[in-house]
């Protein structure tokens, strides 16, 4: 496995949060991230939907990993993104796919499609833009 990829392992399992809910990076290489949180009871609504906080989680956090991998060391936070959701989420894994659209010196311009996966079929149920900014001090890649 690649050096940029387990750094980008350490910085998730570093977020109580993400190991809570049993998220793991699976891609993070320069202009890209992508996450999967597998569907379990405990993540559902009253509906038997994937909680849309889960799914929201799920892409401002791999907005962030995506622009980070393109703002160089030190920390990066979502500076703001905004969320559409398309479809209830059902399934069995969650995947986020985030993409950087731009990258300057302090902040990059991140897109992230959310799928909800049952076997080989994944089903888009929200895409969301966010920005991602670089912490002054920082010495962490992605948060």
């Amino acid at each position: 496995m690649n050096e940029m990829l387990e750094r980008g392992k350490r910085a998730l399992a570093a977020q109580p949060f993400s190991v809570l809910i049993d998220a793991a990076l699976v891609a993070y290489e320069p202009g890209r991230a992508e996450i999967h949180i597998p569907i379990t009871a405990k993540l559902k609504q009253q509906h038997g939907f994937v909680h849309g906080g889960v799914v929201s989680y799920a892409a401002d956090n791999t907005l962030t990993f995506a622009g980070g991998t393109v703002l160089g060391s030190g920390g990066v936070v979502t500076s703001e993104y905004k969320i559409n959701y398309v479809r209830p989420a059902t399934g069995d894994l969650l995947i986020a796919r985030a993409t950087v659209i731009y990258g300057g010196k302090t902040q990059a311009v991140c897109r992230c499609d959310v799928f909800a996966k049952t076997g080989s079929e994944e089903r888009l149920c929200a895409t969301a833009q966010g920005t991602i900014t670089k912490m002054s001090g920082a010495s962490e890649p992605a948060s």
